[in-house]
């Protein structure tokens, strides 16, 4: 198949640094098995429909899974992000990820393996989604996530969000973060919020409307993420397994 999705030498070895150490018998050929994930995770298929020159799919099945739950694909991109981030100016948002019934099947009682809470999917207008938080660097790259349940505040995001914000000048955020405290803990930290105040706001807030109109560009990430379609809809039960997905889009998008 002429559409088939491979990792390049230069980009193998940009990756093998963050590969976990093999133990006893020697791993599958690396190369072949992340490129089929790669593909599997792009294109929404089931692993039992991988293509067969990516070999067995029980095989890429359990890489993904066990590297997923070892956090491997988000220190990846973590690791990448940090060499070549531009963070002198960071961005801030967030947005919705449809639920497949897949993903929100078998509920069980409340506090239970099936909970929707501890799967981080909630119910919205628009049905069961998971939200995705986000900080971008200026030129509207992923440097961070964080997953929510649909139905959660911006806030809670920006709330767990804001200790890992690397150091930077200014912050542009829609007025979903037009917060006193967020305001007041970005100036502890030394960073200028760029941030339109809520029309509720008895007193108007200036910004800086020019630097502002820069925030298209976590829009724009945001809807490069989406097209990869383990990403814009969720099949994952498991919210470690999804924030995977999302950190190998990410990095093979914007960092590679």
């Amino acid at each position: 198949m002429s559409n088939l999705f491979w990792l390049t030498d230069a980009q193998m070895a940009r990756l093998k640094p963050f590969f976990p150490k093999s133990h006893g018998k020697p791993r599958v050929d690396d190369r072949r098995v992340l490129s089929g994930i790669i593909f599997i995770n792009r294109n929404g298929l089931r692993w039992c429909d991988a293509p067969k020159e990516y070999g067995p799919p029980k095989t890429l099945y359990n890489r993904w899974k066990r590297w997923s739950d070892k956090g491997v694909f988000a220190r990846i991109m973590d690791g990448l992000a940090a060499e070549a981030a531009v963070p002198k100016t960071v961005m801030i948002d967030a947005t919705y990820l449809k639920a497949h019934r897949t993903a929100t099947s078998l509920r069980s009682k409340k506090g239970g393996a099936g909970d929707q809470r501890g799967r981080l999917i909630g119910r919205t207008k628009g049905g069961m989604n998971t939200k995705l938080h986000a900080v971008t660097d200026a030129d509207g790259r992923p440097i961070r996530f964080f997953m929510t349940a649909g139905q959660v505040s911006d806030y809670t995001g920006a709330a767990a969000l804001l200790s890992s914000l690397p150091k930077a000048e200014w912050l542009l955020a829609d007025r979903g973060y037009d917060a006193d405290w967020f305001r007041d803990a970005l100036k502890d930290k030394g960073i200028k919020p760029c941030i339109p105040g809520r029309k509720s706001r008895g007193r108007p807030i200036k910004h800086d409307k020019r630097r502002y109109k820069r925030r298209n560009r976590i829009e724009i990430m945001f809807g490069r993420l989406k097209d990869w379609r383990r990403v814009a809809t969720r099949y994952d039960r498991c919210p470690k397994v999804f924030l995977s997905a999302v950190a190998l889009a990410a990095t093979v998008m914007f960092w590679l």
